[in-house]
């Protein structure tokens, strides 16, 4: 959940529980109140009657007319009330009420039903009226339960509606002011996402707030240190590429000058040898042949690993026509099981030396790993280039299902993923539109000099 809904939701739920408490309390204070009242009504009318008594007593009143609940009502003003006096041994009763009638029921039904389980609207009180320690009689009073009903549901909607502006106006200013003190997060997640994305240039701002001036100032401490490590790595790859390189050119050359010769002279040994038996000793001469049969399968298998370890025609033909004789061989190799074609848009003879090497190791490595991992019966390869990168797209209709390339941390993938960031380019391998696997490889012509080879 969002970080300002859930502080929004937060503080709704406390301001309710809040409301719920205060509206408890006021709900409580309403009834004691009514009490009150009632009680200091009682007490006024019995202070009134012994003033009646005490003047029947003196002989200012008659006994008859005792007692007199009249005065009261036109003393004071208080409605929602009755008055009922009992005399002394239940003789005579009389009572009065003033304002009970015509009570406006604004309230609903249900606060009334809680209202009166937790309270006890109307409750009665009873005083005996006494002159001189003599009992005359006994005073109740009564209030109105409409009207103590109606004060309290106008209690609690006069704090509803406080409260409500309360809580409205607390979670506009909190919405406002978490909204202006989380910005920086938005700003810090849309860096991080550009991080993730390998542009590590990114530079957050300086935030007003301390803990985001701590946060921004330690991401970006981590950007730097991430890209000097990027760029420790990118060289580093260039000196194992480059130191890999040399030894393959080294071996092919050993290859080429001293096992090619032994094997060269072996060669014509065996057709000495085979042109001598034919005449002196035939009985050997099948195990000639065999010599030279295997020689030539070893001066073959040599060839092949030669031309793995060395692109000797990129020197002496160029990329062009380097990456035209591999397609040719690859289609001879195949037999017509997997047809291998090539698209070149661009000169190629603009690149320079290291990326014309690179480019044929990734196609070679690519159409290997093809050849050995793949189902495909047709396999394209498209080289596209201008003045500022060069583009290349490997495709296959084989089951990319049956392909381990794509999880595979084997050297060949891996090998392809240095070359390609060591010269700060992009690599893409997915699936294709002809649901084999698809690599799409983005270099640029001119890189930077820490970025070069040696």
């Amino acid at each position: 959940m969002n970080l300002k809904r859930h502080l929004l939701l937060y503080i709704t739920l406390v301001a309710l529980i809040c409301l719920m408490m205060i509206t408890a309390y006021v709900l409580y204070r309403a009834d004691k109140e009514s009490k009150h009242k009632t009680q200091v009504m009682l007490q006024s009318i019995v202070k009134q009657l012994e003033v009646q008594l005490l003047q029947i007593d003196t002989g200012f009143r008659f006994a008859d007319k005792f007692p007199d609940l009249s005065l009261w009502k036109q003393t004071h003003s208080i409605t929602g009330v009755c008055i009922r006096f009992t005399s002394k041994n239940n003789k005579s009763s009389q009572s009065i009420c003033h304002g009970i009638e015509g009570a406006d029921r604004s309230w609903p039904k249900y606060f009334e039903t809680l209202y009166r389980l937790f309270f006890n609207p109307g409750f009665e009180v009873t005083r005996q009226v006494t002159f001189k320690r003599q009992v005359y009689g006994v005073i109740a009073v009564t209030p109105s339960v409409d009207k103590e009903l109606k004060q309290a549901w106008e209690s609690m909607l006069a704090l509803l509606e406080l409260s409500v502006i309360t809580v409205v106006s607390i979670c506009l200013l909190v919405y406002i002011s978490i909204n202006r003190a989380l910005r920086p997060a938005q700003i810090i997640v849309t860096g991080l996402e550009k991080m993730q994305q390998g542009d590590l240039t990114v530079r957050l701002p300086k935030f007003e707030i301390l803990e985001w001036q701590r946060t921004s100032f330690a991401i970006n401490q981590l950007a730097i240190s991430q890209q000097q490590l990027l760029a420790e790595r990118k060289h580093l790859s260039f000196k194992l590429i480059t130191l890999q390189d040399e030894e393959r050119r080294y071996l092919a050359r050993e290859l080429h000058d001293e096992l090619g010769q032994c094997l060269a002279a072996i060669s014509a040994l065996a057709v000495s040898i085979t042109q001598t038996a034919e005449h002196n000793c035939p009985e050997i001469l099948e195990e000639v042949k065999s010599i030279s049969q295997i020689n030539n399968r070893i001066m073959d298998t040599v060839r092949t690993v030669l031309v793995r370890l060395r692109a000797t025609d990129i020197d002496e033909l160029g990329l062009e026509l380097s990456l035209n004789s591999l397609i040719t061989e690859c289609n001879k190799q195949a037999a017509d099981k997997t047809h291998y074609k090539l698209n070149i848009k661009g000169d190629c003879q603009q690149l320079e030396k290291t990326i014309s090497t690179t480019l044929f190791r990734i196609i070679q490595e690519s159409l290997t790993n093809i050849n050995k991992h793949s189902s495909a019966d047709a396999v394209m390869v498209n080289l596209r280039m201008n003045n500022e990168f060069i583009e290349l797209t490997i495709d296959d209709n084989g089951d990319i299902d049956t392909l381990p390339l794509i999880n595979n941390s084997g050297f060949g993938l891996l090998g392809i993923r240095e070359r390609v960031y060591g010269f700060a380019g992009e690599i893409n391998i997915d699936k294709n539109e002809l649901g084999g696997l698809g690599i799409k490889i983005t270099l640029p012509i001119k890189c930077k000099e820490d970025l070069k080879y040696g």
